[in-house]
Parts: C-alpha cells; structure tokens; sequence
C-alpha cells in the first residue's frame, strides 16, 4: 500500500509541462512538434534538429500553437542561416490564412537579417525607409494597430539597432497585454503598439524563403482582460492543409490534361485549355462530411470570350462527381469560399455571405473524392482546406 501511494505521489508531482521558477512553461519540447500546428505547408517544411525547429523556408505560410492566448510574456531565439533570410513571429493570430495570401492576419514581428537590407540597397542605392532588420512590429492583412515611436503608417520602427545578423542568434522578449504589443530585442525593448486588434489568437512562426531556425520558446501567461469576441481571433475549428504550397501531392488528373495543372509558390494553377471536366484535379483522399476553404482567382477572359467559371466537384469517383460552380468569382481577384457538405445538405458561402445551397442527388456518394476544375480558360487557387463534421 506504501509503494503504490509513493508511485501515485511521483507520477502526479510530475506535471507534463514543467513551470520554471519564473514563472514560464516552454512552448517547444525540443523533440518535436507537440503543442504545434502546419497551418499551410509542405510536411518537411518544419521539423527538429539537434533540439531546434528548423524551416526550410519553403512554402510561405506558418507553424501556429494548437491554442489561443490573451496575455503573456514570450521569449524565442532566432538565427537565420543564410544572409537576407526572412521570417516573422505572428502575435494573436488567425488558424488558416487571410484570403488571397499565404499569412495568418495578426501582428507580424519582424525577424529578417541584415543582408535583406544590403541587397535592397544594393539594388535601388539608398537605404530602405519602410523597413529595418533589427525588430520592426506591424499588423497584416485585417489586423491593425497603433504604432509606437518612430514609424512608417502601422510599422513601428525599432529606437535602437541591436539585432545581429546571419549566423548568430538572436533573442526577443514579446509581452503582449490588453492589446498592447512590447518588443525588446537582445535584452532592450525598441518597438511595439496599442490598440490592436486582435489582441487574443494564436501564436506563429513564419515560413518566408529562406531556412531559419527557432529554440529555447518558453512563454508566461498574463492574466485575462476579457478580450471580447470581435477583437478574438476565429478558433481553429479543426481546419488541415489539403495542398502543400510546393507540388501535386495528394492529388491526381488525367494524364493528357496533367501538363495544365501546375503548383508552386503556394497555389495551384490550372492553365488555359478547353473546358472539359477530364481537366479535374482529384484529391487522392476520400471526404464524407465535410467542409472546405479555398480562394480562386480566375484569369480575366481573352476579348469576346466568356468568362472562366471555377468549379469543384464533390464525392467523386472514377472521374465523376456532383459539380458545384462557385458563382461570384471576379477575374484578377481572389474571392474566398467556404463549401459545407452534411449528408446530402450542401451550402457554398463567398466572402463570408451564403451563395448557394442545394441538396446532392439521391444517388451520391456517402464518400469521395474533391475536385478542381473551371470552364472557359485559367484560374489559380489557394490555400485548401478541409475538415471533417
């Protein structure tokens, strides 16, 4: 009886995140990616090495925390590993990408190495007067904030220079409470803003061209102001990648239409041709209930021709499925669209506004296949995503 009461004593004095005597958990195990989220790259692009998270840099997009926070203080270490890399550490940000980009909305803290600022000299011979390499804090696509000290429109410019540049490492200390965002870098703090919106979301690490690495993310929580739900970020609600920003993995056509279908650069391309539903993209993956995000932006029609209608397919099989036309999408634009499907039930919403809904043949599929395709010309799509109901 004294033996099982001294295991049950041990097992529970050791808790699964150990707090240190500051008052910090670490964010990063050091092992792998537990407590983490790919929210819209290719599987390699993130992973450990020798006790660090490593990117590859490639695709653009981010590594997010599996949770939301409100009020904290956040330390990270950063190196880049070659001259002019780029990144950033998202502050109170969305689970997927904004529309028509491959960034989480939230505030950006800037990690870029000083041989961006070099080459940007080099190439228009005068130093840049809309960004620096030692700690720059902005809000991006939908965020806002109001800058402190020096600053160029929404980006707050560091008082001091102080980071190092490629190999070394660099230290910042984020604190972020009631919307207001304090950045020190290397022990001083130089730049930041108020009044941000969000100012309770998730946490990222960016993924922006070039390898860097991330170690020693150990994070305080602060206690809750009551962030209300329209300065909260939307929750993850459960959201995967369905495309990995780099190639066709996961998905197939037909082999006379293959060279139409092109990835790269986080978007999938489906170049001009006759409209023909063998020109269907398939994912290699089977959906019953389920919901999709994607954004398209078809290419402007050719004089005197119609314009291109997007189209996906739903529960497919041997080249067939029900097709669904995502009406309303505007040449050269990105338009966002968000298609449920329940059974038979299917609801299509454009830009946050429901469009259609329809309920699919008696005849459906309970399981199958998503599809790609448009009629009349090009389109490009980005940032898939599904989850299962």
């Amino acid at each position: 009886m004294k033996r099982f009461s001294l295991i049950l004593l041990l097992t529970v004095a050791v808790p699964a995140c150990a707090v240190d005597s500051d008052g910090f958990v670490p964010l990063f195990n050091g092992r792998d990616l537990t407590g983490w989220v790919n929210a819209n790259c290719a599987p390699e692009t993130w992973s450990v090495r020798d006790g660090m998270i490593h990117c590859t840099g490639q695709p653009t997009g981010a590594l997010r925390t599996e949770r939301q926070y409100e009020n904290f203080v956040l330390e990270v270490e950063w190196r880049h590993l070659v001259s002019g890399g780029n990144s950033g550490v998202f502050i109170w940000g969305t689970p997927i990408a904004a529309p028509g980009v491959p960034f989480l909305r939230g505030i950006e803290v800037q990690v870029l190495d000083h041989g961006y600022a070099e080459q940007y000299e080099k190439q228009n011979g005068k130093k840049s007067d809309w960004f620096t390499t030692h700690g720059d804090v902005f809000p991006i696509h939908g965020a806002s904030m109001k800058p402190f000290g020096r600053h160029n429109g929404d980006r707050s410019f560091p008082s001091e220079d102080r980071s190092k540049g490629f190999p070394e490492w660099n230290h910042y200390r984020i604190v972020g409470t009631n919307g207001v965002l304090r950045l020190s870098v290397n022990g001083k703090e130089v730049s930041g803003g108020e009044n941000c919106n969000y100012r309770k979301g998730y946490l990222a690490l960016e993924s922006e061209g070039a390898p860097v690495e991330f170690r020693n993310l150990r994070l305080q929580e602060l206690p809750s102001s009551g962030a209300s739900p329209e300065l909260t970020a939307p929750l993850d609600l459960g959201w995967r990648p369905l495309f990995t920003g780099l190639d066709l993995r996961g998905w197939q056509t037909n082999a006379v239409t293959a060279s139409r279908w092109q990835a790269g650069g986080g978007r999938i391309v489906l170049t001009s041709g006759e409209a023909d539903a063998a020109a269907t993209l398939w994912t290699d993956k089977d959906f019953g209930d389920a919901e999709f995000v994607l954004d398209c932006r078809p290419a402007k029609p050719a004089e005197g021709k119609s314009a291109v209608v997007p189209t996906i397919f739903l529960r497919g099989t041997g080249g067939n499925g029900v097709e669904v036309k995502l009406e309303g999408a505007a040449p050269g634009s990105y338009q966002r669209y968000v298609v449920t499907l329940k059974g038979r039930e299917v609801t299509v919403k454009r830009n946050g506004q429901e469009t259609q809904s329809r309920t699919l043949p008696a005849n459906a599929l309970a399981q199958g296949a998503f599809g790609l395709c448009a009629a009349g010309g090009a389109v490009e799509f980005m940032n898939l995503c599904v989850r299962d109901l």
